[in-house]
């Protein structure tokens, strides 16, 4: 069998010297962005400076050094407004991670909209964070869960849209980028509907935003989750976006300092949007360290990050179909795939893969990817998992493969 060529825009790699855990090890393939991208040197040097330059807590002072914090924290605030073209600044709501702010949609919308009867449409592929909080909503509001059932390798049709919103759907969750499977939804078709029905339409974009040039007004959802360390920013930095006309009426889903314009023995009065939902003291520094890390990708340019990391999970798919004894979910056109690729290999458990793989200087994922209900679907306990970022090149998925040669052999040894 002929090996695939790996195009010549990956086989150069312009970008791993920005990332000093990569630069300082020059050996290691890192293939797990989809847990957690590698932050750039400008990312660390933003947070680093914030601590030495302006570290006071932001909205409670009035002294120089608080000023510059909250203007820290609202000049990131229209940064990522303007990263996803979603209009003003006001719209964006910086929370702990995507956990927190699709918790957010299901605990404050969920509880505020959904009477018995209602359902909520999400799909097989969801991660838990875009599945338990639903769950848990309509158990204490007495809605139906429904759930839409792609084909097989993640392909979601228009008639399995419009057959799993129908009626009596209320609000419509679903991902963007399957962080399984890889597969693109077609997610501005699912919010149309959505709103044909008079459903709220919600989007997890936590595995398209880090990947893709998002624009959540060409969608058109009514709320967007994502998370900064996905998107090269620090861990423990949500954000929630969101219409205004959605965000207002929303209650809040955490209460205390901050979140509030008045407060009386018995009563409180909230804030305005997104002061209403960003309860206590906020993570200012990684805020700005999100700022950063925005301003790296797009000195490079999301349509450029864009084609070099399809580029890059096409060959990687490519590769691991001509790969002997692996099997690889999702779709079958190297092309469809986004950011990430599973696979297993035959007769071998994932985590004996990954452990394998690991002793080579390979790290890719194990398990069930936070999707149990999907990997069930699918036939599979647990798979390994690919996935890349702009600062991989092709030499990093032949690693891979020639590792998957290594974890075969021992297996196999005479």
């Amino acid at each position: 069998m002929t090996q695939t060529t790996a195009p010549a825009e990956i086989r150069e790699n312009p970008y791993r010297a920005d990332f000093p855990l990569l630069a300082g090890n020059p050996e290691l393939a890192f293939l797990d962005s989809a847990a957690t991208a590698q932050r750039p040197a400008a990312v660390l040097d933003a947070q680093r400076r914030f601590y030495e330059t302006m570290n006071a807590n932001p909205l409670r002072g009035l002294y120089r050094l608080s000023v510059e914090a909250t203007q820290a924290i609202e000049d990131a605030r229209a940064h990522v407004a303007r990263h996803v073209n979603g209009g003003s600044a006001s719209q964006v709501v910086f929370t702990r991670n995507a956990s927190e702010s699709l918790n957010i949609c299901a605990q404050s919308l969920g509880r505020s909209v959904l009477r018995p009867g209602d359902q909520v449409v999400i799909s097989i592929m969801e991660h838990h964070s875009n599945l338990i909080p639903w769950q848990q909503v309509c158990r204490e509001t007495g809605a139906e869960l429904v759930y839409l059932r792609p084909e097989r390798d993640g392909t979601v049709t228009p008639a399995q849209v419009e057959a799993a919103i129908g009626p009596r759907a209320r609000i419509v969750s679903m991902t963007h980028v399957s962080n399984v499977l890889g597969v693109e939804t077609p997610i501005a078709d699912v919010v149309e509907r959505a709103h044909e029905v008079g459903a709220y339409a919600v989007v997890d974009g936590a595995q398209s935003v880090p990947h893709l040039a998002v624009d959540v007004e060409a969608i058109g959802c009514d709320l967007m989750a994502f998370s900064a360390h996905k998107l090269m920013g620090p861990m423990g930095v949500g954000v929630l976006w969101g219409t205004p006309e959605v965000l207002d009426a929303m209650p809040p889903f955490l209460t205390g300092g901050e979140m509030i314009d008045s407060v009386t023995e018995t009563d409180a009065v909230w804030a305005p949007v997104p002061a209403k939902f960003e309860a206590g003291t906020q993570d200012a520094a990684g805020i700005y360290g999100l700022d950063a890390a925005l301003a790296y990708l797009e000195g490079i340019g999301m349509e450029a990050v864009e084609r070099r990391e399809r580029l890059l999970a096409a060959y990687l798919c490519e590769r691991l179909l001509e790969a002997p004894h692996v099997e690889v979910y999702g779709p079958a056109e190297p092309e469809r795939h986004v950011g990430a690729v599973s696979f297993n290999v035959e007769g071998i458990h994932p985590h004996d893969v990954a452990s394998l793989l690991d002793m080579r200087d390979v790290a890719i994922r194990a398990g069930h990817h936070c999707a149990q209900p999907l990997l069930a679907w699918l036939g599979a306990e647990s798979t390994c998992r690919a996935s890349v970022a702009l600062y991989n090149d092709a030499s990093d998925i032949d690693r891979l493969v020639e590792g998957l040669d290594y974890v075969w052999g021992t297996f196999h040894a005479c």
